[in-house]
């Protein structure tokens, strides 16, 4: 039995909205499972043979521990993600060699500006001896509490729904 592993890291709760949306068009596919990369395991489980990384733009890239607290302190809620993101928890990742991965993130402005969380998290993946499924994707977050861009969260699910239909395929081309 196969299954997804969606992990994010979140601090307004625009990533996590996105990996909930990616995990439904995946849902149809494969068991998925959604997890806060505090919680998510150090070790990839045998069963997993897609994860999904995804996680918020912070000066033009992967958030740090000075970017994550820079931001929770220009709110009045604690952040989604308090611990480590996922630049730390990819820095911990064992047993990902010959997975497949895909990554996502979260950006505030137009497309095309430079700086991406998601290349950073794809990146880190393709170092991890990975397999990339597919390009790296950024959903636009209006503000920098969001909410997410209208369509942004229908556009996440049938991404997922995308990524499901790709692994399917090549888990019957692997038999």
């Amino acid at each position: 039995m196969s299954r997804a592993l969606v992990v994010f890291e979140s601090m307004f709760g625009n990533t996590a909205e996105v990996a909930r949306a990616v995990a439904r068009g995946l849902d149809d596919h494969v068991p998925t499972e959604v997890v806060e990369v505090g919680a998510a395991p150090a070790r990839l489980a045998e069963d997993v043979d897609l994860v999904v990384v995804g996680g918020p733009t912070h000066a033009f890239g992967l958030s740090r521990p000075s970017t994550r607290q820079d931001a929770a302190g220009r709110r009045e809620h604690p952040p989604v993600s308090s611990g480590i993101g996922v630049r730390e928890w990819l820095a911990l990742l064992q047993g990902a060699t010959g997975r497949r991965a895909a990554a996502f993130g979260t950006r505030m402005g137009a497309s095309g500006l430079p700086g991406s969380a998601a290349r950073g998290v794809h990146r880190r993946l393709r170092g991890l001896g990975m397999i990339p499924m597919g390009s790296p994707q950024s959903f636009r977050v209006v503000g920098m509490d969001g909410p997410l861009a209208d369509g942004e969260a229908a556009r996440a699910e049938a991404w997922g729904d995308e990524l499901g239909i790709a692994l399917a395929v090549a888990l019957r081309g692997a038999r």
